[in-house]
């Protein structure tokens, strides 16, 4: 058995695939009309209650129980982009996790949360372009040494 993917209910397919390729830069891999598969490997699928042949109200919305999880290069061009978006509802504004990954999250047109993080790569980068040793950006970036030693290696970019 192999995991096909994510699929995600939405109320309006069309709205949907426009937030998730402008504002989230996926691109449609197969569009079926009401079920549109993304080149993150998720599914957008309108009229869902039909399709599990369940009650329409039993689908809940803004559950605050999944996300769907993104990372950037460019945290800040990124934020630039979300700013104009003035609709976008926020889970919260960004902010820095103990690990030094600065992440936002907002919901999408349905409620899901959706989270957009600074790729862990380029924080590494980061520290160690500072001075830092492996030991210590793995320290500070709570990753183990080994993918430190990777990125400094340039084994992971």
């Amino acid at each position: 058995m192999r995991f096909g993917c994510a699929l995600i209910a939405v109320k309006d397919v069309e709205l949907s695939k426009r937030f998730y390729c402008e504002l989230l830069e996926q691109s449609v891999t197969v569009d079926f009309g009401w079920n549109v598969t993304l080149s993150g490997g998720f599914a957008l699928q309108q009229e869902f209650a039909w399709l599990c042949d369940i009650p329409k109200e039993s689908v809940v919305e803004r559950s605050n129980n999944m996300e769907l999880y993104f990372e950037v290069d460019d945290f800040d061009a990124f934020i630039e982009k979300l700013n104009a978006y003035p609709d976008v509802k926020y889970v919260h504004a960004p902010k820095t996790h103990e690990w030094k990954q600065r992440v936002v999250r907002i919901y999408d047109p349905d409620w899901h949360i959706i989270e957009i993080g600074e790729s862990m790569v380029v924080i590494a980068k980061r520290y160690l372009a500072k001075g830092y040793t492996v030991e210590e950006t793995a320290t500070l970036i709570q990753h183990p040494e080994a993918f430190v030693q990777a990125v400094k290696n340039g084994q992971i970019v």
